[in-house]
């Protein structure tokens, strides 16, 4: 139990008595008593410590898993313990996938490769329309999130909603960054969708390969350094990250 919920309620057997009502010396007296600085100034508000603020930053990987999209998930499967491996212990990953035209999976944030690649073996994809917005909308509901990453082809919701969405990311300092797969000649046509939406953020959209894993891998990397230290941290890792070039041309950045 709780030290500050008390089952129970001392009573005295008798009660004092009354308090002698103070005399005009006694007022007299605590007027001309120097008053305490604290007694001149309102205390500090003590600030409760924000129990859901996460102790390091949040990465959301996201993914379109309708059923003509299992060749890309079997592949970004693969890697997906790339985001914890990059920076061990500094950042959490979570996953959310969409498949059956509803959003399925958002799992609990973890920093364990292990525990990710599990979670991710045990997703399959479902036929479905793609369900994007509601992982945004999610993400935005959990704090610390620094990066949202979707992997996916086409995008059939509401575009209004989606830059709602997206301007509100932007508002957290949330980034999207896409991972756009066309391999299907019909996904390019959205590739301006998906543009609009990630800049409006301050992120990107990056081509998907599935016939490439070691090159999203790398990508995978590069993203979980942006996560944790911004595109300064990008720089100072871009002779060890293959992928981090690559990022840091799509974010417009040269420095």
């Amino acid at each position: 139990m709780s030290d500050d919920k008390r089952n129970f309620v001392l009573v005295p057997e008798s009660q004092p008595d009354a308090a002698p009502a103070p005399t005009l010396l006694d007022r007299l007296k605590s007027l001309l008593a120097p008053t305490p600085l604290g007694g001149l100034l309102a205390p500090e508000q003590e600030v409760e410590p924000d129990e859901s603020a996460p102790p390091r930053p949040r990465l959301v990987f996201a993914f379109d898993a309708t059923a003509s999209r299992e060749p890309a998930w079997e592949t970004a499967r693969q890697v997906t313990d790339a985001l914890v491996r990059a920076l061990p212990g500094e950042l959490d990953v979570a996953l959310a996938v969409h498949g059956g035209s509803r959003l399925h999976t958002f799992t609990e944030f973890t920093a364990s490769p292990r525990t990710l690649r599990d979670r991710a073996a045990g997703i399959t994809c479902i036929p479905g329309f793609t369900r994007m917005l509601p992982i945004l909308s999610g993400a935005l509901k959990r704090a610390g999130v620094r990066v949202v990453i979707y992997i996916g082809d086409v995008f059939e919701e509401s575009l209004g909603q989606g830059r709602k969405l997206a301007d509100a990311m932007a508002a957290r300092g949330m980034k999207l960054i896409v991972l756009h797969d066309t391999s299907d000649a019909s996904a390019r046509h959205h590739a301006e969708i998906f543009n609009d939406l990630a800049r409006r953020t301050g992120g990107c959209v990056l081509p998907f390969d599935a016939n490439a894993p070691g090159k999203l891998r790398e990508l995978l990397a590069a993203l979980a350094v942006f996560a944790v230290g911004g595109t300064a941290l990008l720089r100072q890792k871009r002779s060890e990250l293959p992928g981090a070039l690559v990022l840091l041309e799509h974010l417009g950045d040269r420095g």
